[in-house]
């Protein structure tokens, strides 16, 4: 009872109370069951993530390490509670920017997963995109770009393609692609990805946008400036009718024109610098235009 009226209350922002009643479940848990008893790991493992969610990083870990040393004395060191105990751990090291040890905690927990639930189960794939992130922070791309590409194939054979957690991977995979310079496949991908949220969300939606305005730069990038600038104001449309046009978003549209339009005035020059003008006098219009929104 008091760990759900916790969660209530942190819910509601009532931090104090919340912190007070989980403080209490340990308690109970303790003096009902026992010190070491499966009972109290579970509300040490609540107290910690109460603290990690509120940034009180020091008092997280101490209660992460007890609760996942009183599940391996009670279940032994290859249950699946010691696994999800060992991903909340990691998910703790990972915000703390400590990527070593937050790799040693998911591949810990991977290899329990793909024990017990199997190696197609989707949680088993939510492990693997956790550990994806952190190699990729450790400058490891190739060894994240493997994990990720096998944690979105598990959820596409699960039937999840289309998720949003499966759309969340395949963006993460996009840019792993472009920054190790992979642009055609980067292409492919986001296409893919805006494709799905066309379908699911329609061209209303800021999520649709941003994946819009992802695939644009990509197009950019490759020379493909014509489609580019028609997503960038398509973009433009839907996110001055949603937001304002006043918002930052609005400007941050405004830029990428400016800088697709600069680009065409490099490749017209090649061709007839006469061509280059009109697009001069709009690049300046529009980043006129930002700074007038983002001053706004």
């Amino acid at each position: 009872m008091c760990t759900d009226k916790a969660r209530e209350f942190f819910m509601e922002g009532k931090l104090d109370e919340a912190e007070k009643l989980f403080k209490a479940a340990l308690q109970e848990a303790k003096e009902g069951f026992g010190l070491r008893d499966p009972h109290a790991a579970s509300a040490l493992n609540n107290l910690a993530e109460f603290y990690r969610l509120r940034k009180e990083y020091e008092k997280a870990e101490p209660l992460y390490l007890e609760a996942i040393e009183i599940l391996e004395q009670s279940f032994g060191p290859d249950d699946i509670r010691v696994g999800a105990a060992f991903r909340n751990l990691g998910q703790y090291y990972y915000i703390q920017r400590r990527f070593d040890q937050a790799q040693t905690c998911f591949e810990r927990a991977l290899k329990i997963e793909g024990r017990v639930m199997g190696l197609g189960n989707p949680d088993y794939a939510n492990t693997m995109y956790l550990l994806a992130k952190v190699l990729s922070q450790q400058g490891k791309g190739k060894d994240a770009e493997a994990l990720i590409r096998e944690s979105i194939r598990i959820l596409e054979e699960a039937g999840l393609g289309e998720s949003p957690a499966c759309i969340q991977r395949m963006k993460f995979l996009s840019l792993e692609l472009v920054k190790s310079k992979q642009l055609a496949e980067a292409e492919n991908l986001q296409r893919k990805i805006l494709h799905n949220l066309e379908l699911s969300k329609g061209w209303n939606s800021l999520d649709t946008t941003a994946a819009a305005e992802t695939l644009s730069v990509t197009l950019q990038n490759i020379g493909n400036l014509k489609e580019s600038e028609e997503l960038l104001e398509r973009c433009l449309t839907v996110r001055r009718k949603i937001l304002s046009e006043d918002h930052f978003e609005v400007a941050g549209i405004l830029v990428h024109l400016a800088r697709l339009t600069l680009l065409k005035i490099t490749s017209d020059i090649k061709v007839n610098n006469d061509l280059s003008t009109p697009h001069l006098v709009k690049a300046k219009q529009l980043v006129n235009d930002s700074i007038r929104v983002s001053n706004s």
